[in-house]
């Protein structure tokens, strides 16, 4: 039911999914670009339209009450990013150990904001779980959302991997909400 509802909601918004979802049944997706809170509600509805249950790690301290219950109820889990806690990328491990279907949205960015560097984790996660990493896009121009046509396994050369994933956004292009917050000159 949930799925018809969400698709039913992008289209009336004039959004829709392109391409086939995932097979594998463990997987990480990077969201890019990521400049907006509507990102997450934009992403959220194209998964569950397509019957994909992903789960998004946010910081713990946005589940506070009532946003968290509502966080957890869309499928987000805190994370504890603080000194002295497990690390997020054993955290993520942990999970895609535990269980035998995982799939994990990241934004590689960290931040709604501009950022020049990416966080990695992502990428160590893949390596370490290994699981293929899925090259997610929200395309605001042409009200699109895409998972599962780009996927690729770390080769361990974590340079040329990045410079794999740079080309692939960089000739996709897709369009942020807040074009000022977002660059494909990312390292």
């Amino acid at each position: 039911m949930t799925k018809y509802i969400c698709k039913f909601i992008l289209w009336c918004i004039g959004w829709h999914y392109e391409g086939a979802p995932p097979a594998d049944k463990k997987y990480i997706v990077i969201s890019v670009p990521h400049t907006s809170m509507m990102d997450f509600i934009l992403g959220w509805l194209h998964f569950r339209s397509v019957g994909i249950k992903t789960i998004i790690f946010i910081k713990k301290e946005l589940f506070f009450f009532p946003l968290g219950i509502l966080l957890k109820a869309l499928g987000a889990k805190p994370v504890n990013r603080g000194r002295g806690a497990l690390g997020l990328i054993e955290q993520v491990i942990y999970h895609f150990e535990k269980n035998d279907e995982f799939i994990v949205c990241i934004t590689p960015e960290g931040t709604r904001n501009l950022v020049k560097k990416w966080k990695r984790g992502f990428y160590f996660i893949a390596e370490k779980a290994n699981v293929p990493v899925y090259l997610g896009k929200l395309d605001y121009k042409r009200k699109i959302a895409t998972v599962g046509q780009t996927k690729f396994m770390p080769s361990g050369d974590v340079e040329k991997d990045f410079d794999f994933i740079r080309n692939y956004y960089k000739n996709e292009n897709p369009t942020p909400k807040h074009a000022e917050k977002f660059t494909f000159d990312f390292v």
